[in-house]
């Protein structure tokens, strides 16, 4: 069991982190300020936990009513874990990092054919697919550091030589216009049963499974760009809601333990690791995982915290293991540092802790693509009055 914060007045809350696992007040008052929602019957904390807009990240929250701000606007975020036919040692990084900056350009495939093959309805937002969006998401070909649990990773098809792809993504703007008409008048609960609840419940459930989709297919151009096929190991929305005999469980940054193996990722300078869950974790725990590192920093201090010099951004580029990181945007890649996320290790050292899951595997990054250059920047050289105007901005916001 998690250690428990039970108070009068307000749903039980079980937090599933060591002592010495780095959670701020304000993420810990907010998880404690849902407890006390109308309707919310239980909250879990996972090792993530770290401040959010309309609540806390990193937590499951159980209640007898929806609430759409706490699924959040990127519905159906999660994470997607490919396996790739190429070995490791075929793959030439430069070369693919190159490629993979067609990951910036719109999905020339098909649509229509893809939508309809995922049982999906067209929306005003299938233009998007494919695309990764800003802020934390990612793709990343990876490569196993190692195999913890042989007979785990046999059954997942895991291969030591075989390169994967991890893909973080959701809804994209889909899932802002779904939440859009929820904000402006505080906390929102809504009754599944009502025509309104059940018009959200409808459209999340399409935004969950467009996410979906966009992953795999963004796991398909990157497998073009690697001269390979793939094959799903694993994937798992965290943003979401899904209704069980308890009632609405909320998901926000947690990823759900009872439908195989969970890839949670590290930053993109540490490994990420492929976890299976345990068999019969604890109730309190709402059939949840942690879904990553979970941020230490927030974005606007990160410029404070890494340094200014043109070393430094060229620092950001490469990761610890030789790998490359494609990140034409200087602040996304100064906000994304590693150094803004939590020790992977010990989120899940938690997790194994308090009996969750076991470790399968570990990955290590070989090429992270977020974006090959800034949104509406074009590939012919900038004008130098722009780029010294860019640069004064720059410095006064780290002022």
């Amino acid at each position: 069991m998690g250690n428990s914060h039970d108070v009068a007045g307000r749903a039980p809350i079980h937090v599933f982190a060591s002592a010495s696992a780095w959670l701020e007040d304000t993420a810990t008052r907010q998880l404690e300020h849902v407890a006390t929602f109308p309707g919310v019957t239980a909250v879990a904390g996972m090792p993530d936990l770290h401040p959010g807009k309309y609540g806390p990240v990193g937590c499951a929250i159980c209640a007898d009513r929806v609430f759409p701000q706490l699924v959040g606007s990127d519905i159906g975020c999660g994470m997607g874990l490919f396996r790739l036919d190429v070995a490791v040692r075929k793959l030439k990084l430069d070369r693919l990092a190159e490629r993979l900056g067609a990951l910036d350009e719109p999905w020339d495939g098909d649509i229509a054919g893809a939508l309809a093959r995922a049982g999906i309805e067209a929306t005003p937002f299938d233009h998007a697919l494919g695309s990764i969006g800003g802020g934390n998401h990612f793709c990343e070909v990876q490569a196993i550091e190692e195999i913890v649990d042989a007979d785990a990773a046999s059954r997942a098809g895991l291969g030591r030589d075989q390169a994967f792809v991890l893909v973080h993504s959701g809804s994209r703007s889909f899932g802002r216009a779904i939440l859009e008409p929820h904000l402006g008048g505080g906390m929102v609960a809504l009754d599944p049963a009502s025509d309104a609840g059940g018009a959200y419940v409808a459209r999340h459930d399409q935004a969950v499974a467009w996410a979906r989709l966009n992953r795999s297919i963004i796991a398909g151009r990157a497998a073009r760009a690697a001269h390979a096929e793939l094959a799903l190991v694993a994937d798992l929305a965290h943003n979401m809601v899904e209704f069980t005999p308890q009632g609405a469980l909320h998901r926000k940054g947690a990823a759900a333990s009872d439908r195989g193996l969970v890839p949670i990722p590290g930053s993109r300078g540490t490994l990420s690791y492929l976890v299976e869950p345990v068999a019969s974790p604890a109730p309190e725990a709402l059939a949840s995982l942690a879904h990553g590192a979970g941020r230490k920093y927030d974005r606007a201090s990160m410029h404070g915290r890494v340094g200014a010099r043109r070393s430094d951004v060229a620092r950001l580029e490469r990761n610890p293991f030789g790998g490359l990181v494609v990140c034409g945007d200087r602040d996304l890649l100064v906000e994304e540092a590693p150094d803004a996320y939590k020790a992977i290790d010990k989120v899940i050292g938690d997790l194994v802790a308090f009996g969750l899951a076991r470790v399968v595997a570990t990955f290590r990054p070989l090429v992270t693509f977020k974006k090959a250059r800034r949104d509406g920047e074009r590939d012919t050289p900038r004008d130098p009055a722009r780029q010294r105007s860019d640069k004064r901005e720059r410095g006064r916001r780290r002022r």
